[in-house]
């Protein structure tokens, strides 16, 4: 559903300025399909989960072995001359992890690359937000536009009145002054909010490189979806993510504190007999004083932290959810209140007083106050949709509307 836009609230209107025949209007789906793929950020985002995948490559790898060659009696006096009677020993060592180090290490790995996917589809829903600002403010100032050009023509048809009783001394001098005051005032009013239209325009096409001034956009201003969406999915998997990688850490400094082995074996070839024997060892870390226990302490405290801030922020979002959809909810009403109930009254008051003018039965400051309550209404509208705005992008991205899943399935 939509807010009733020029359509329907002030009918009859045209649009703000000519659209090519062929031009299919964005929708918010469409602009943001487009900032998503076309943002920088994501695209770093990308490389981030293909980094942690890397790593997660890199993970599986085992201890590289060691060949050592060592020689002995190479040189010396008497009967040890040069190369006389050396001893060559030739060593194969393989360090063995103990502890489960490198499944610890994979899973660590793996947990990094869950983190790294869960913070690219926030980041995504990051942006949409930005986007789904920025194209409701074009939606609003296109209707400011509009507002601005028939307060133009009103204050002009004012003016007419005016002019009129006056040059027939009805009304003093000031009248047509302050008339022409008024048209002033309008027409800085129209280049302001033609301005703003166009910073508005330049702003969201940016988020795709596209031509601000071909771009064509939907009219109406979206209504929240009668159901309430729980929470995005999103953003408790990256502290789930989060977690479950404190805890792989946990397991990774646990076995660290498991001393690994190093085997070794190869061959040592005698000079004086000629012989080759075998020779073989095994290096055993004694670990009496580093049993890793603080490390260990130190990571699971930092899961636990983890576990705490991910509530705390469960919590903070249902919270702030609530209370954002009370506050779009009175937004929305506010604006569809002032413009389908308050402003055609007001609109009716001033045709009458402007009636009554034209007869001699009210002055043209009367003419004046009536013609400030709809420029008043229509501020106040402006105002409330500018709160729906804020609220409303802040409950889609609370509660995942973009989110990479959900929403490839809303454009099938």
């Amino acid at each position: 559903m939509q807010f009733p836009m020029r359509a329907t609230l002030l009918a009859g209107a045209a649009l703000l300025a000519a659209r090519p025949a062929w031009a299919e209007p964005l929708t918010l789906k469409d602009v943001v399909e487009r900032a998503v793929a076309h943002s920088p950020d994501l695209l770093a985002r990308a490389a981030g989960a293909n980094a942690a995948r890397a790593g997660q490559l890199q993970a599986q790898v085992r201890p590289n072995p060691t060949l050592s060659v060592e020689a002995e009696n190479v040189g010396g006096t008497g009967g040890y001359g040069l190369f006389r009677q050396p001893e060559v020993t030739v060593t194969y060592s393989q360090p063995i992890e103990r502890g489960g180090k490198r499944e610890a290490r994979m899973a660590h790995a793996s947990r990094g690359v869950d983190l790294a996917q869960a913070q690219a589809r926030a980041a995504r829903l990051d942006l949409a937000q930005q986007v789904q600002r920025a194209f409701i403010d074009v939606q609003i100032a296109e209707q400011l536009v509009w507002i601005a050009d028939e307060r133009l023509g009103l204050e002009r048809a004012m003016h007419k009145e005016a002019v009129r009783r006056v040059r027939g001394y009805k009304d003093p001098l000031f009248v047509e002054t302050r008339a022409d005051g008024r048209i002033l005032e309008a027409e800085l009013t129209v280049q302001e909010a033609k301005a703003k239209l166009a910073s508005a325009r330049t702003l969201l096409a940016s988020y795709w490189g596209g031509d601000a001034d071909t771009l064509v956009i939907d009219e109406g201003i979206e209504k929240p979806a009668a159901a309430a969406p729980a929470l995005a999915e999103a953003d408790a998997a990256v502290y789930g993510a989060a977690v479950e990688q404190a805890r792989a850490q946990v397991a990774v400094e646990q076995s660290r504190g498991v001393q690994d082995y190093t085997v070794s074996g190869g061959a040592r070839f005698l000079r004086e007999t000629g012989d080759v024997s075998v020779v073989a060892g095994v290096a055993i870390p004694l670990g009496r004083f580093d049993r890793n226990q603080g490390n260990i302490d130190r990571a699971r405290a930092e899961r636990q932290r983890l576990e705490h801030e991910a509530e705390s922020n469960r919590l903070a979002r249902l919270r702030r959810l609530t209370s954002l959809r009370a506050d779009a909810d009175a937004a929305r009403m506010r604006a569809e209140g002032m413009m389908q109930d308050v402003y055609p009254k007001a609109v009716k008051t001033l045709t009458q007083v402007r009636e009554g003018y034209n007869r001699g039965g009210f002055r043209f400051s009367d003419v004046q106050d009536a013609a400030d309550v709809i420029i008043d209404i229509q501020g106040q509208w402006a105002e409330a949709m500018a709160r729906y705005r804020d609220t409303q992008s802040e409950i889609d991205r609370l509660t995942g509307r973009f989110d990479a899943a959900p929403f490839a399935e809303t454009q099938k």
